[in-house]
Parts: C-alpha cells; structure tokens; sequence
C-alpha cells in the first residue's frame, strides 16, 4: 500500500463481486468533505493477511464470500488481535444474521438493496465511534492492570524486608492474597458488567443509524436513551473502583463543617428523585431540635446517595422510601427505610463486604461495592451503621453518629 495520505481515511471494501465494489467506491466519492481511499480484495485469505497488516481504517464485508462467508472473516479477523471496526454488507434485511454479524464482533450491518450515501456515512462514522469507545475502555482496563501490578510488587519488597518476622510476613502474605483475590474478583466482575451495557451501545448505534427520516424521532431518541442508561452504568461501575483506590490509598479524608442538616437531606431526596420512577415516593422527615451540626457532608452525601439509590432500585413498583433524621444529646441518626425485596439471613452475615451481592439481586445490576465504601465512610465520621431486613418486607438501614 502506498504512503498515507493526511485526513483520509483508508477503506478496504471485502467483496467477491467487482461490480458491487465499483458501485460502492461510487458511493464513497460522494461522501461531505471527508477524503476516502477505497481498496477492494476478493479473496477471504488475502483479506486476512490485509487485515493483519492493519493498513485500513474500516473494513466493509460481504456476507457472501464463495466458499466462505464474511461473519468467518470479521471473527477470525478479530481472534488475530484486529480492533478496527468491520461493517458486514449482505444483499437481504435478515434480523437473524443481524444478531450474528453482532456477535461475530461487525460494528454495524447494512443491506445493499437501498444503501445510500447518507446510511454508509453514519455508519463508517458510528463505527469508528464505537471502535476509539473500546479501545479506550480497552487501555483502561490496562492501566487498571497495571495498577495492581505494581501494588503486588510493592508488596513482594515489602515481604522481602519482614522475612525476619514471621507475624508481619503472614500479614503482608494475607494482603497479597486478597489483592489477588480482588484482582480476579474484579476481572470477573468487570468483564460481566461492562459486557452487558456495551453490547446494548453497540446494538443501539447500529439501530440508530435506521431511524434517520423524519417521524422516527421516538424510535431515535429511545435508542439513544439505552446508550446513555449504558453510559450512566458503566461510569456509577467505574466510580465504585475509583472510591475503593482511593480509600485504600488513604485519600479520603473527614473533613467536617457546619451543616444544615435538614436542607442538606432535602437536597439530597431532590437530587435522587429522578433516578425513582413515577409511582415510587421518596418521604422525609426530621425530628429533633438541632439542625445546624458539625459533620462532613460529602461523606455523608456519599452514603445517603448510595443507600437511598439501593432502596429506589430494590423497592417494588408503588412502594415508599423513608428517610429519617433526628438529634438530640449530641447525636444524629439517619435512617432509609425500603419496602424492597428484603436481605435473607444467610447474606445478612456479608453484607459490607467488598464485591458481595445478595442471592436475590442477581439480576439487578450492580458491583458489590457500594456497601463496603459507605461502611467505611461512615467509620471515617467516627459513625456506626446497622440495618433490619426481612426478606420481601424490606430493609431499613441505620445510621449513628456522636456530635462534637
């Protein structure tokens, strides 16, 4: 291939039939202002070698290939390490080898009959989208690697030093181990709860760019609500890891300050008002008489944003969420009260444990973390927390903290 050229992008059309590259290259002549070099390759092996050499900056595939067929190409193309994104072109709007060409790892799907300059143009731009998407999700996940990385190398000089004392040895093994826990806890976890949202991004692109005439504004707009819903996940995921780094770093400090603390819980029950849907009612009330106390409102935001958001998403359609405050004697106790599926008695033992999900939330999304930061967050406020739960009638969480 010859020398690049600058703001160009490099096509490579992946088709056993000339005509349809030629009518297809026609196409591309036509596109804006973006300047594309379309190349075509016939062959299913020499495609692959083409690939391989990572000389183009999206494919376009032919379903048909002679002998084989182009979902083959893009799955081995994508198993051979290729991360640049593939469109899978076929001659008939099949929903069945829409689902394949997605699982197969195409970014998007067109049918031939009826594409048009417009179509092609969204779905090489959504395409290149999605594939700068992952590979920044990809490099995340690499630094996240390498930060343990390094933790456990920390580690393993640390070990070397204490060889002498056998009780600080076994403390330094016990932590290397459970980083090692949390590491495979965490890639396992990782990998589920992103697979899930990112499947839903990439389904939802290419089902956008159908809906581009006017009058599919709602089909549009529904599609591009699952996007940002998947968005919203993946970042409440990544928040979740970035709380526990820095906890363990020992960067969270309490930092306390006068706080209205009526006004303060009343911001927060406005804020998660629109995360709870229209037939779920959030009710607070106070009790007591001090409102101003000195105490440290990110961290306790932290908490209530958590707690209250557990009780919006595990309390039944209609059901209430109640939010306490009262003081008196120097203290404050906050309560959140759900009428949600409960806690059985056998997970109650684990609850504030890192990465732990109760046998019955299995299906709602979530990390297993969010409980094991509020608890340590509330023990930086010099705060204690406890709950009652029954399963099916609800969970009521506890909060007490002595007032300077």
């Amino acid at each position: 291939m010859a020398e690049r050229i600058p703001d160009t992008l490099y096509i490579l059309m992946i088709d056993d039939d000339e005509e349809d590259y030629i009518i297809t290259a026609d196409i591309m002549k036509s596109l804006g202002r973006q300047r594309y070099v379309v190349d075509w390759e016939p062959s299913f092996s020499k495609a692959l070698e083409n690939i391989s050499q990572d000389s183009h900056d999206v494919y376009l595939v032919d379903y048909r290939l002679g002998a084989e067929n182009g979902l083959e190409l893009i799955s081995q193309a994508i198993l051979n390490g290729s991360t640049s994104p593939f469109i899978l072109l076929t001659g008939q709007d099949d929903e069945e080898v829409d689902a394949m060409a997605l699982r197969a790892g195409a970014s998007d799907y067109l049918v031939k009959d009826g594409l048009n300059r417009a179509m092609l143009e969204r779905s090489i731009r959504y395409s290149l989208a999605q594939a700068k998407a992952l590979d920044e999700i990809s490099q995340l996940n690499a630094s996240l690697e390498k930060k343990v990385q390094d933790r456990t190398m920390v580690l393993e000089e640390a070990l070397h030093e204490l060889e002498k004392s056998k009780e600080e040895l076994n403390k330094a093994l016990s932590k290397e181990r459970e980083l090692n826990e949390m590491k495979s806890r965490f890639v396992s976890m990782a990998s589920h709860e992103f697979r899930t949202p990112l499947a839903t991004i990439l389904s939802s692109l290419s089902l956008v760019s159908r809906y581009i005439e006017q009058g599919q504004e709602e089909q549009r707009n529904k599609h591009i609500g699952r996007i940002k819903s998947s968005v919203s996940n993946m970042t409440d995921i990544l928040n979740d890891f970035l709380s526990v780094s820095k906890l363990e770093e020992g960067r969270v400090e309490c930092k306390p300050e006068t706080t209205d603390i009526t006004a303060f819980i009343s911001d927060v029950v406005q804020a998660m008002k629109i995360n709870a849907s229209e037939d779920q009612e959030i009710i607070y009330k106070h009790s007591g008489p001090e409102k101003e106390i000195f105490i440290d409102p990110m961290l306790l935001k932290n908490v209530l944003f958590n707690l209250v958001s557990n009780a919006i998403k595990f309390t039944v359609s209609g059901g209430t969420i109640r939010i306490t405050s009262k003081t008196g004697n120097r203290r404050l106790e906050i309560t959140v009260a759900d009428q949600g599926i409960g806690i059985s008695q056998e997970d109650q033992a684990h609850l504030f444990e890192r990465f732990f999900r109760g046998g019955n939330v299995t299906h709602i999304q979530g990390t297993g973390l969010g409980l094991s930061i509020v608890a340590r967050y509330v023990e930086l406020m010099n705060g204690k927390i406890r709950f009652e739960s029954e399963l099916n009638k609800g969970t009521t969480f506890i909060l007490n903290f002595a007032l300077p």
